[in-house]
């Protein structure tokens, strides 16, 4: 068994079942006859927070053998012991998979998402959500001359963004500048960085993460807001749906595009001389609020989900803090 007692990782308890090396940022703890190893780790890990404060939470350096020493842990017999460490072998791994289940439910959830808005955004509405809005159906399709597009319906028309958009970089703000609270949002490459007292742009604008690792996220800014250097502002310079190029250009993984460098970024000449299908404008505002309609619904599912995975990780943290401590007795449920 081994606790970590140094960075950011400190307390952290990992039962090694195998023969290993421990380096000087682990400290390696070897129980006794009298003491269950299983045991003693699930009562390290339900006291992970009152290890972490010994440590001294993020303002110390981390723990000593001597700290970690002076930690108190009850003895049971060892039989309760084992039938404790059993019982939360068998019933933590119930609760884990039953986690993974819902985590891969969400990842369907979301790729189910990305699908919806890719082919939404490059082919159009699907037929029934086309007649509910007087639309063509089934349109007459087109190559549209990008290999990524395939065909599209005949009536879009292939332009470069630099002849719907203006693309530029938000203004330099220094992390000094930036408040907790404030007025008028701060977006940067990655949404919200904090807030300020004055601001930059006014109106719903689409933003593209410049910089990092991040660069090419796509996110939404409405009303009254400073964007930062770290961000592209999307500005028109025709009418288009805001949330429509916005999901087409979620779509595009504007990502592929950004320079392989220490810092990896976009340049917003290169987005700027990509091409893009664009329905009329009417057809971009159906697609609009069509995508805005279907994908409420799946991240309303995804929220539920991870509600419930939310309350699941609770329910096993409580169920070993109830098992170490004695509050309820492992063996009567094994009988």
């Amino acid at each position: 068994m081994a606790l970590a007692g140094q960075g950011k990782t400190k307390g952290i308890v990992a039962h090694l079942a195998i023969d290993t090396t421990c380096n000087q940022s682990m400290a390696a703890i070897i129980p006794d006859r009298r003491v269950v190893a299983r045991y003693l780790y699930w009562w390290l890990a339900a006291h992970y927070t009152m290890i972490r404060n010994l440590a001294g939470g993020e303002q110390r350096d981390g723990l000593n053998l001597e700290i970690i020493g002076s930690i108190p842990c009850p003895l049971f017999p060892t039989d309760e012991q084992r039938a404790i460490a059993d019982f939360l072998d068998a019933e933590t791994a119930k609760l884990d998979t039953l986690i993974a289940k819902k985590r891969e439910l969400i990842e369907k959830l979301r790729e189910k998402r990305a699908a919806l808005i890719s082919r939404t955004v490059t082919r159009g509405l699907p037929p029934k959500a086309a007649r509910a809005a007087g639309l063509n159906p089934n349109p007459k399709l087109k190559p549209a001359g990008i290999e990524c597009l395939g065909e599209v319906p005949e009536h879009w028309v292939v332009k470069k963004i630099r002849y719907l958009a203006l693309l530029r970089s938000g203004e330099n703000i220094i992390s000094e500048e930036l408040e907790d609270d404030g007025e008028f949002p701060v977006f940067g490459g990655n949404g919200i960085r904090g807030y300020s007292s004055s601001f930059t742009h006014q109106g719903h604008y689409i933003l593209i993460g410049r910089q990092g690792a991040l660069c090419g996220n796509v996110n939404y800014a409405m009303g009254r807001f400073w964007a930062s250097e770290h961000a592209i502002v999307v500005s028109p310079l025709t009418d288009f749906a805001t949330v429509w190029l916005g999901e087409l250009l979620r779509s595009m993984n504007l990502n592929q595009y950004s320079i392989s460098a220490a810092q990896p970024g976009l340049s917003v000449e290169m987005i700027n001389g990509l091409k893009i299908s664009v329905p009329p404008l009417p057809e971009q505002r159906a697609i609009a609020d069509y995508l805005e309609h279907e994908t409420t619904k799946i991240d309303r599912m995804v929220a539920k989900v991870e509600k419930a995975i939310e309350r699941l990780q609770e329910y096993r943290t409580a169920l070993i803090t109830a098992a170490v401590t004695g509050k309820i007795d492992v063996r009567k449920l094994a009988a």
